[in-house]
């Protein structure tokens, strides 16, 4: 008699099949209307930290501030930056907290690096600044921006380290703030997503980071610090186009921060008060200049770009 086998129906084959779509395909249906990959492609949305508790009674010397603040005048100076920011239809995000032994945390620039495809995170280098970043990235979170990479290890890497130029060029520097390691995780980041022209830039030593040397006014339009900028950087600067104005002031480039601006639009930037022979070379290049005074905030030995992390251009 023959063996009646049980008919077993089968496995059925996969039901879901992978959405191929980018990150950048995604982001405004899954994330919010993020990102970034230029310096002057106008400026949509921002992050910065109103300067809190952290500032009060803090060690100005440890700190590596110039000389003791005015805590008041301070987060005026940051309110007023601000709300040129919002005057300009700039939407302003904050970060809400932050440790209270983090009195450079204003300095947001250097906790994030925005690129088309979400935020890479930072590591800072220095102990004073350690830390901050973790709030970086629970505002970030809270906000629905993409947090792509978070420099980890023994490397180190601060967001001021990098300019974009373009979607597929991109000035990125090592030095005292940025090492071997940290440098080569970005670099392999942008890479990945497209980018393929890194312009290495070494920063000297005495200089913390790329803005305070050399920073975009519009798309064919750099202020640089000509001693302290490579020439291998100004020369691929220079082959794409960009016109090369040389800050004529060494006082402006060092003490007043005359290169630390914001680019608002193409040609529109916000830049500290008592720049007087940049703003005249700006200005006689076709760039509009507003100025803000953040002498108080120039003690921690920065300026606007400094404050101002960058999560939609364009």
């Amino acid at each position: 008699m023959a063996e009646i086998l049980r008919d077993i129906d089968s496995i059925p084959g996969e039901r879901w099949f992978p959405l191929e779509t980018s990150i950048e395909d995604d982001m405004k249906n899954l994330w919010g209307d993020w990102g970034v990959c230029s310096e002057v492609d106008t400026l949509r949305d921002c992050i910065v930290r109103r300067p809190g508790p952290e500032i009060e009674n803090f060690d100005w010397q440890a700190a590596r501030f110039l000389s003791p603040i005015d805590p008041e005048l301070f987060r005026a100076q940051h309110d007023a930056l601000c709300q040129v920011y919002r005057d300009h239809g700039v939407r302003v995000h904050y970060i809400e907290e932050q440790r209270p032994d983090r009195p450079n945390a204003l300095f947001c620039r250097d906790l994030l690096l925005m690129t088309p495809e979400g935020a890479i995170v930072t590591r800072p280098a220095m102990e004073a600044r350690r830390g901050e970043e973790r709030y970086m990235a629970k505002a970030l979170a809270d906000l629905g921006v993409p947090i792509i990479r978070t420099i980890c290890g023994s490397a180190t890497f601060e967001g001021a380290m990098g300019l974009w130029i373009d979607r597929h060029t991109i000035v990125l520097a090592s030095g005292v703030r940025t090492n071997r390691e940290g440098y080569e995780m970005v670099e392999t980041e942008l890479k990945r997503m497209g980018v393929t022209n890194i312009i290495h830039m070494q920063v000297p030593y005495g200089h913390a980071h790329i803005d305070g040397n050399l920073n975009m006014a519009s798309h064919d339009v750099a202020l640089i610090n000509a001693p302290q900028v490579p020439y291998d950087v100004c020369d691929a600067l220079k082959k794409k186009g960009i016109k090369l104005l040389e800050c004529p002031s060494r006082n402006e480039a060092k003490i007043t921060f005359a290169i630390n601006f914001v680019a608002i639009e193409p040609g529109l930037i916000v830049m500290p008060e008592g720049n007087p022979r940049s703003q005249e070379l700006l200005e006689k290049n076709g760039i509009k200049v507003i100025t803000v005074d953040i002498s108080e905030i120039r003690k921690g030995f920065g300026a606007m770009h400094c404050c101002t992390g960058f999560l939609k251009r364009g």
